[in-house]
Parts: structure tokens; sequence; C-alpha cells
């Protein structure tokens, strides 16, 4: 038996950091872009912006209902639907007009074309899409 040690030396791959972020798109616009997901994320959200989009402006009961059918629920709750139009009225999405005692909502789509603008602007090279390997995310204006 040999009283022999042996040492292994491992390589750690350097963290290169590069001189210039690759990523040209502001802070400002990143929170924005985010704000908008995060109301995307949610399902009821995603629900009254695609029946705003699909049927133009509407009152809040009229979103209840359309909501509460395709749930098979008997009614989305007024106070819940409201809650979720605030949230998107804080981010751009949805704007209301009052007509008496009643707010009619509908898709705000300037301020999140003019984000959509901003975002592309800012990816660099005038691109408006997002390259991904089998498909690509476009931007265009009417």
């Amino acid at each position: 038996m040999s009283n022999s040690t042996t040492t292994v030396r491992t390589r750690v791959a350097k963290a290169t950091t590069p001189s210039a972020s690759p990523i040209r798109v502001s802070d400002e616009t990143i929170v924005r872009l985010t704000d908008v997901f995060n109301m995307l994320a949610d399902p009821s959200r995603l629900k009254i912006i695609l029946a705003l989009a699909e049927f133009g402006e509407m009152h809040v009961s009229a979103l209840c209902e359309m909501l509460g059918q395709t749930e098979g629920r008997a009614k989305y709750s007024q106070p819940g639907v409201s809650h979720h139009l605030t949230l998107m009225r804080m981010v751009g999405l949805v704007g209301f007009r009052r007509d008496g005692k009643h707010n009619y909502y509908h898709l705000v789509s300037s301020q999140i074309r003019d984000l959509f603008e901003q975002f592309f602007a800012e990816s660099g090279n005038g691109a408006k899409a997002l390259q991904f390997e089998d498909f690509a995310l476009i931007f265009k204006r009417k």
C-alpha cells in the first residue's frame, strides 16, 4: 500500500461581465410591461379583457353576467369585477366613462400601443419583432 495523495483540481468557469448591458430596454419600460403582464396573468382579468375586446364598452353588471355564464356560476360578484377593473385601470389597460351612477368600461389601446412601441424602439435595431426559436412576436401598428 502506498501513502500517496492525489489532488484533483476542477475548473470553475469565470463569469464574464459584458462592458455594456445587453438589455437595452429601460427599467421603466420593463416595470410598466411587468405591470401589464401581471394584470393579464389572472384568469378573471384576462376574461374581462377578452370580453371588452370582443364586445366593446360594457357595464359592470353585464361583465358579471357574462363571466358567470362562462364559468357555469350564477354570477361573478359586482365588487370583485369592479376591483379587477380598478386594478386594470391603474395600469392603463381599461378606461371608463360614467353615465349617471353607472360606469361603462372599455379597453384603452393607446397606452398599451405606446408601451409596446417604446419597448420595441428601445430593444434596438428598429426591430418590431422578438425572434424566438420557432416563432416571432411582431408588433404592427394599424
